[in-house]
């Protein structure tokens, strides 16, 4: 087939639309990617890019990749983050058909974390391309907007709902990455085009030419760690991890480490310092080739969510990351994310923002022996390969695709 992947983020951004479009390019796709100026999560635009003018690149040296202007989302704060969603959107419209002309294309898919306004320019594409258009839901709008506390206002957050339906109706296919996303994507876009699409893995990681550093590597092997990674933003509930690492101070063992980079980087060495929370690491933020060898090198791996109904039927790609890696897995979250480690019995899930049962969870975790542990994590595994292994999840994309 030949592909238009529309994407406000992309590689060298770490989020897995950067291995599904190696995957097919793997599996003889003609892809093309059309999206911005990495910038996230930091904010800043990485080096190597400009913000201003458009670029074209090679993705692996092979998949064509065209990045339109983009304002950096910057350190956080509503007009930034505005503008950030807004100067994709413009740039799209104007300069994507003008960067894309001559090209034919037979589908349009749209990674969609937020924001959904990105999939505005692929709308415009779409007639004019005549293909059809296939929309990724990551995150539910207007939902996550309230959850994240960016919108509060209800005649706003109906505003968004009016845009959302609007944009939802102008898809041919909704691609849902969780089960849970049917009734509240339903509300917005009907149910005839549903269709349930997991994010997924690469079952074989790309080796890591990495170093991840004497000191990390120091912590992992001598310590008992529960290792979170990704973005450190106001999703993430980690007033709930540092209430964590506050309660377990006691033992000298554990080391709750927390890779990654994001919004409330800055809060969590505040917290670290004000509370002398020697137990709470923070290591920055690595490429997503050292995740392997830091996952290898992890007692277990963390994930917690806010204790909000949007993040409740979200499944966030951690979890399939966490599973593929074949460790032991603490949840603090509700919903479908800890609904699928339980059902992998793959490790131990509690209530989102619960300092005292994620505590208790860690502790109960390190009692058992190295062989029950390894039992949930090779169980963890077997239920990625089952429902997440990216190679026969891309081809029943191309399925989905072609209908």
């Amino acid at each position: 087939m030949r592909i238009l992947v529309l994407s406000q983020y992309f590689w060298p951004e770490s989020f897995i639309i950067n291995d599904i479009v190696r995957t097919l390019d793997e599996q003889g796709h003609s892809v093309v990617v059309a999206t911005g100026k990495p910038n996230y999560p930091d904010g800043s635009i990485f080096a190597g890019y400009r913000a201003w003018g458009m670029q074209r690149e090679r993705f692996e040296e092979r998949v064509e990749v065209v990045r339109v202007p983009l304002w950096p989302r910057g350190r956080g704060g509503a007009k930034n983050l505005i503008l950030n969603y807004l100067s994709f959107v413009f740039s799209g419209l104007l300069l994507l058909p003008w960067m894309l002309r001559g090209r034919q294309f037979d589908a349009i898919l749209v990674f969609a974390p937020s924001p959904v306004t990105q999939a505005i320019p692929a709308i415009a594409l779409k007639w004019l391309k005549k293909a059809r258009l296939a929309l990724w839901v990551q995150d539910l709008w207007p939902e996550s907007l309230s959850a994240t506390g960016f919108v509060r206002n209800r005649h706003a957050l109906r505003a968004v709902g009016w845009m959302v339906k609007a944009i939802y109706g102008c898809c041919d296919m909704l691609l849902l990455q969780s089960r849970a996303f049917t009734d509240p994507v339903s509300r917005y876009g009907g149910r005839k085009k549903l269709h349930y699409y997991p994010n997924s893995m690469s079952g074989n990681p790309v080796q890591s030419t990495t170093d991840i550093g004497p000191e990390l590597k120091a912590v992992l092997d001598q310590y008992f760690c529960v290792v979170f990674a990704g973005n450190l933003g106001t999703a993430q509930a980690l007033e709930t991890l540092v209430g964590a690492a506050v309660e377990l101070r006691d033992d000298p063992q554990v080391r709750i480490v927390l890779v990654g980079s994001g919004s409330r980087s800055g809060w969590l060495e505040s917290q670290k310092q004000a509370l002398g929370l020697d137990n709470l690491v923070l290591p920055g933020r690595f490429p997503m080739d050292a995740m392997p060898q830091i996952f290898e090198r992890s007692s277990a791996l963390l994930v917690s969510l806010s204790d909000e109904e949007a993040f409740a039927q979200t499944i966030p790609s951690k979890v399939q990351a966490y599973l593929g890696a074949g460790r032991p897995i603490i949840a603090a979250m509700n919903g479908e994310g800890a609904r699928v480690i339980c059902e992998a019995r793959a490790g131990m899930a509690s209530a989102a923002e619960q300092v005292a049962p994620l505590v208790d969870n860690i502790r109960r975790l390190k009692a058992l022996t190295a062989t029950e542990r390894e039992a949930m994590g090779q169980a963890g595994r077997a239920y990625f390969e089952a429902h997440f292994e990216m190679d026969s999840q891309v081809a029943r994309l191309v399925e989905l695709l072609q209908r």
